[in-house]
């Protein structure tokens, strides 16, 4: 693992990036669904992007939001694990449906959409699709700035 970032903090350049991921933080952790349902499926995005970064901190708050240690190591293999509710089931369905190309067209089918809605009202659903636009927003920085994994905020970066 490296101890430098390719990028020096963006803040340095762009102050109000603070405000941004601050906004997005505010509304995701509204409460409509449970922060660790968030942490869930951002975990298994960096997991479906391949970002070590993304890995390691969502790991992290997964945990602090009251993950057990078997729903943590499980993600990456959560269809086959006994550790997730049916709601926790289909936040992630719908992590994967967003990132990970369909070569059967519509990447979130009604039927999805129609399992999400028994689980979720609009608030949530709309939660729920803001907490994975949210990482639309940090994974680019984490895949080409590369972040250092395990650095708290502020002190992520080396340059």
């Amino acid at each position: 693992m490296s101890d430098r970032s390719r990028l020096p903090d963006p803040a340095r350049f762009f102050p109000e990036l603070g405000e941004i991921a601050g906004a997005l933080t505010r509304v995701t952790m509204n409460g409509s669904i449970p922060r660790s349902t968030i942490h869930l499926v951002q975990l298994r995005i960096g997991q479906l992007v391949g970002s070590t970064y993304h890995v390691v901190r969502q790991a992290e708050l997964f945990r602090k939001s009251g993950a057990t240690e078997e729903q943590v190591t499980s993600v990456a293999s959560w269809p086959a694990s006994p550790y997730f509710s049916e709601a926790e089931r289909v936040a992630l369905e719908l992590a994967e449906a967003v990132f990970t190309a369909s070569p059967r067209g519509e990447r979130v089918p009604d039927e999805l959409f129609a399992r999400a809605s028994a689980c979720y009202d609009d608030k949530a659903l709309w939660t729920l699709a803001l907490a994975l636009s949210q990482m639309c927003y940090f994974v680019p920085v984490a895949l080409i700035a590369k972040p250092i994994p395990g650095k708290p905020l502020g002190k992520n970066y080396s340059k």
